[in-house]
Order: C-alpha cells, then structure tokens, then sequence
C-alpha cells in the first residue's frame, strides 16, 4: 500500500484526478449503486450515453459523463476499466508532463464529446446498428482521443507491445480502430464512440499544431501554483508542461541578450536570471534547443537520460 500510495502521489494532476474520478465512480458503481433499483435506473438513464432522440437534447450532458462510467459487472468490467487506466498511464503521463495538465484534461474530455456527438450522429442516421447505440459508457473514446495526439504529435513515438514487440503508437491507434471496424456488426461494442475520440484527437492535435488553442479553457480546473523563485521564473505558469517551460524560459533568455549590448557579461542583479550553464561555466542554451528539436521530431522517449536531465534543470530556471 506504502508503494502505491508513492506512485500515486508522483502522478501529475490532471492524470491523478482523471484516473482518481474513474476507478471511484467504478468501485462505487460495483460495490453499491447496481444493487438499488433506483440508482441502477439513475446512472443508465442520465449519465451513461442514452443517444436516442429527442432524450440526449434533454440531458447533454451525457456526451461528457458517459466518458467516466464502466457499467459492466464481473471480469470483463475490470478488464475494460484495466486496460483504459493502463493506456491512459503509459500515453497520458508523458503527455502531461510535457504540455500540462490543463492539454490532458482537454483531450479527454473533448474525446468523450466528440465520442458522443459521433455515436449520436450515427444512431439517428442508422438506428438498427447495435454498434452505433444502446447505453453507452467507458473512457475508450476519451483514452483513444489521448492515443491518436500523442501519435499525431510525435509521429516516430514507439511503444514496446508483448508478443509483437516495438511498434510506433499511431499504428496501435490504426489497429485498435481497423478491429472496431472489423468487428463492426457485432455491436458490443460503442465502435462509433471509439471513431469519434480518434477523430477529435486527431483534429485536436492538427488545431495545436497550426497554433489554435483548444485547451485553454482547461485552465480554469488548474490554478497555477505560487512559483518557487518568483523572479526568475514569472514568465512560467505551473501545469504548463515542461515544453512550455523550457520554451518560455528560452524566449526570455534571447528576449534579455537581444536587449543587451555588446560587451562584457555583468553581474546577475536580484530579479536577473542566470544563464544555464553546465558544471565548467559553459552555456546550454544552444543544446536545449537541440533537445527541443530533437523532441519534436522522434518523441520524448529518444531523449538518452542526459538530455532530459539537462531539459529539466532548464525547465527550472
């Protein structure tokens, strides 16, 4: 329990909080609310996804709440709430840690929305396919809309798969919808709910790339914290993401030099930051942006350990 309790508390926020809503809302389900009639009857009918009109026009708040709800009983409700809190660890902490909590929790959310605006779409458009209806519930959309960024994102990010191997994510996303597809008429499963937050994650991350902000609201949830070194670190907001604060902290440093004339370097005066500098005194701001670069192109994950100690000590200048 001793272990558990320190993993949990190193876990970033929004991912701490997604992960804390979920695994709640799921014991309390088991343990008490399927067995009253009336709070069974409650959650299927107002917070699961009921995408039958002209119900979800009354109650659309169900695009969202569905996305935290894993109704089944037995085995295969903990294997489905499992596997959605594993992949959501694996791909959602990375992802915080480098554009902030606020980005994570904007992605979940709008892909359970955009889960839910597809299923309801498709339902009134073919209202016999089992797989564009019924009750709808689970966090698939919200964790495939999280996949399908990070996979946007960093296009040569990798994953290492038992029994298969290394393979790149936007390939596993590829996979996990090409078996929805496949498995279509079955209709056990929300394939439309899953090619909705594939789909908002996707248009997500082309927005973000092309420098429209979708998740600023997101921010409202998370208040920045008090920096610890106010003056030399006022231009960074805590739940930015380490990106953001390397690249912050890099734009003041070339905002300053650009300010400066030539001549020798003065003194660092209160409220002045330090140049990054490694143990012999030379700078490392040149290798910071190599770091970025290097980011951009393969993923976080090809940094050696040197580089993203060097990515973190800048973050915290």
């Amino acid at each position: 329990m001793n272990r558990f309790q320190a993993w949990y508390r190193v876990q970033p926020r929004a991912l701490r909080a997604l992960l804390t809503i979920n695994v709640v809302a799921y014991v309390l389900w088991q343990v008490l609310l399927i067995h009253f009639d009336v709070t069974r009857r409650f959650v299927v009918e107002h917070v699961a996804l009921n995408p039958a009109f002209p119900g979800i026009l009354l109650e659309p708040w169900q695009l969202v709440t569905y996305g935290f709800l894993h109704l089944e009983p037995g085995f295969w409700g903990l294997i489905h709430i499992l596997f959605n809190m594993l992949w959501l660890v694996w791909i959602g902490r990375e992802y915080e840690e480098l554009h902030g909590a606020h980005r994570l929790l904007a992605v979940y959310l709008l892909g359970s929305l955009g889960g839910g605006l597809l299923t309801v779409f498709l339902h009134a458009l073919f209202p016999s396919v089992g797989a564009f209806g019924g009750i709808v519930h689970g966090a698939s959309a919200s964790v495939l809309a999280v996949l399908t960024v990070v996979a946007v994102t960093y296009p040569y990010k990798s994953i290492a798969l038992l029994f298969i191997g290394t393979v790149r994510l936007i390939y596993v996303v590829i996979g996990f919808l090409a078996l929805d597809i496949l498995f279509l008429a079955g209709g056990g499963t929300s394939v439309s709910a899953h090619l909705g937050g594939a789909l908002f994650g996707f248009l997500f991350a082309r927005a973000e790339a092309g420098g429209i902000d979708l998740s600023s609201w997101a921010r409202l949830f998370f208040r920045s914290r008090r920096p610890r070194r106010a003056s030399t670190r006022r231009d960074m907001r805590e739940g930015e993401g380490l990106l953001g604060q390397v690249e912050a902290w890099l734009a003041s440093r070339r905002a300053e030099r650009a300010g400066q004339p030539d001549g020798p370097a003065r003194p660092a005066s209160p409220g002045v930051r330090e140049p990054l500098t490694d143990a012999d005194g030379n700078s490392l701001e040149g290798e910071v942006d190599r770091i970025l670069d290097k980011i951009s192109e393969q993923g976080y994950d090809a940094l050696t350990d040197e580089e993203k100690r060097i990515l973190y000590e800048a973050s915290r200048r």
